[in-house]
């Protein structure tokens, strides 16, 4: 029988290096090859790098900003809306809370399984290979790195997944479909981390500089261990495939403990060069290719591929989600307070003055000046005339529904239509992440101690809040407040709050009625008005993705989650 989920590599598809790119890649550049043989691929050292190199090209492929093809979790989740599209996309699917078996994309399951199965591979051939021995370590080790990092895409998709160990399966063999725990897939994966986070350094550097490091697995473990601290897990779960069968506080504990880890290393820091205007190095470390704040990242050559999905139709994009007000007011005054605050200063007439610097760099409001296709900066016009009508194609009911256009990571030199792109990589688990994995550990476990205070107020420090200190004598409640806000402004359009709702068991998030902004402008005057875009749904089984039904239907023994 064929299991999708554990594909079978042979002849040209064992390894398709074509070269994609002319631009520099750092290791993963590419050699032109055809029809390599697994014999030929392992009695070659090169050849076998290449086949390492290619396991790391999916890393990223959850996160991306347009994974559904109109838009990525931000459009299925209430960060923003998924673009119109003549396919009713898992996008779609999710904001309107119609998400079936049948319906949903299987890339969650098909790839990371892909990608285990290349790990098996590699593994089982590696010791024949012509390689030094320590060479040799350090390949497995990487390997048993991406192997890990697939399982925990699946875990956060699906919850227990079957754990298919060093096997490499062919069609012909009977391939185990049951499922294993969600605890023991969580240990599994820890106890991959804890093994090879020595064989590696800890931070790689030059022509190293993208691949697995001893950080790269301390900082899985810290997101894993978080996730698995967290109330959609660390509570008594009837189906022991979709969490723990009872909570334990100190879950958090060993989350923070993992997140210090990094913290104490001294390896890695906050980027903070160029912070003039207050704020500018939020945005400018997301267009340096090497960077202080990088611990895993997607490696790329020289690209825009972001301003091809975020920009507006003037600029030859307008392909991925648009940001919603709710996404918008979230980020509060460059004084340190939210909007909600009546002494923030806040006017909704004048809704853009003195709000966090980091607003200008996550989203594309009327007037945001950016790059043309001829290079020069100018200002999107998303206002309406005085009569309703657009006023240009990137105005709102015209180019975007909301209001807004995604800005997070944009190079506002280059647009997707100009001839120039630029080296920037897509961050997968940078250090301010890691900072607010540990202040929410430690918050939940202890309190907002001294260091839960620190954690946070370094973030808020770089991105030139005035004052930057959070109110003191916070409650263990006002605190969590204070660190969800932190994340869903800091980590946004990273691929981060699709999970954060549903670990925290805040379904009732995505169960609403989502605004944009219409400006209108004329005679002088200028009006801001927040308008009703779309109705968001969701239902409980929603907290886990449905396995395929292409999958399921291969065997009996692959338990589907419940509700679909």
């Amino acid at each position: 029988m064929k299991y999708q989920w554990i594909a079978l590599l042979t002849g040209a598809a064992l390894l398709a290096f074509s070269c994609l790119s002319c631009d520099k890649q750092g290791f993963l550049d590419q050699t032109v090859t055809s029809d390599l043989t697994e014999e030929l691929v392992f009695s070659d050292s090169s050849y076998t790098i290449q086949f390492l190199n290619d396991i790391y090209r999916d890393i990223g492929f959850s996160e991306h900003p347009n994974r559904f093809g109109n838009g990525g979790l931000d459009a299925a989740s209430d960060e923003a809306r998924p673009q119109s599209s003549i396919n009713v996309t898992t996008s779609v699917l999710f904001s309107s809370g119609t998400i079936t078996a049948s319906s949903i994309a299987n890339d969650a399951w098909v790839k990371p399984y892909a990608n285990i199965r290349k790990v098996n591979l590699l593994l089982k051939n590696l010791p024949d290979v012509p390689m030094a021995i320590t060479r040799k370590e350090l390949v497995e080790a990487e390997a048993r790195f991406l192997r890990a990092w697939y399982y925990a895409i699946l875990l956060k998709h699906y919850g227990g997944v079957p754990i298919v160990g060093d096997t490499v399966y062919t069609f012909a063999d009977h391939i185990p479909a049951v499922r294993n725990t969600f605890e023991q897939c969580v240990d599994y994966i820890v106890s991959e981390c804890d093994a090879i986070r020595n064989v590696l350094p800890y931070k790689q550097i030059r022509g190293e500089y993208g691949r697995a490091g001893g950080a790269s697995c301390d900082a899985l473990k810290a997101r894993v261990l978080l996730y698995a601290a967290s109330p959609l897990y660390n509570r008594a779960n009837n189906n022991p495939l979709l969490g723990y069968t009872s909570e334990d506080p100190e879950r958090w504990k060993l989350a923070a403990d993992a997140a210090q880890r990094i913290i104490a290393s001294s390896q890695y820091n906050l980027y903070e060069e160029n912070n003039d205007p207050p704020g500018y190095s939020f945005y400018y470390l997301f267009t340096r290719r090497e960077n202080p704040e990088y611990i895993i990242a997607r490696m790329q050559g020289g690209n825009k591929e972001l301003e091809e999905i975020w920009q507006p139709p003037s600029r030859g994009a307008a392909k991925g989600g648009f940001p919603y007000q709710e996404t918008v007011d979230a980020f509060g005054m460059q004084n340190g307070k939210p909007i909600t605050d009546p002494t923030s200063g806040y006017d909704p007439q004048n809704p853009y003055a003195g709000r966090d610097p980091r607003l200008a760099y996550t989203f594309i409001r009327d007037q945001t000046a950016i790059a043309n296709s001829l290079g020069a900066i100018v200002p999107v016009n998303i206002y309406l005339l005085p009569n309703g009508t657009p006023s240009s194609q990137d105005a709102i009911y015209s180019g975007t529904p909301t209001g807004y256009y995604t800005n997070k990571m944009l190079n506002p030199e280059h647009a997707a239509n100009f001839i120039h792109g630029g080296q920037r990589c897509f961050p997968l688990v940078r250090f301010a992440e890691i900072l607010l994995n540990y202040a929410e550990a430690l918050n939940e476990y202890s309190g907002p101690s001294d260091a839960v205070y620190q954690a946070v107020e370094a973030i808020r420090r770089r991105a030139g809040l005035s004052p930057y200190q959070l109110p003191e004598g916070l409650s263990q409640d006002d605190m969590r407040e204070w660190i969800r806000n932190e994340r869903r402004v800091e980590l946004a359009f990273e691929g981060h709050r699709f999970w954060d709702v549903r670990r925290w068991l805040l379904g009732d998030t995505q169960n609403r009625q989502m605004h944009g902004m219409e400006v209108t402008r004329g005679s002088g005057q200028v009006s801001y008005e927040v308008v009703p875009v779309d109705k968001h749904n969701f239902r409980p089984e929603m907290y886990y993705w449905p396995i395929p039904m292409s999958e399921v239907g291969k065997s009996p023994d692959l338990e589907q989650n419940p509700g679909y």
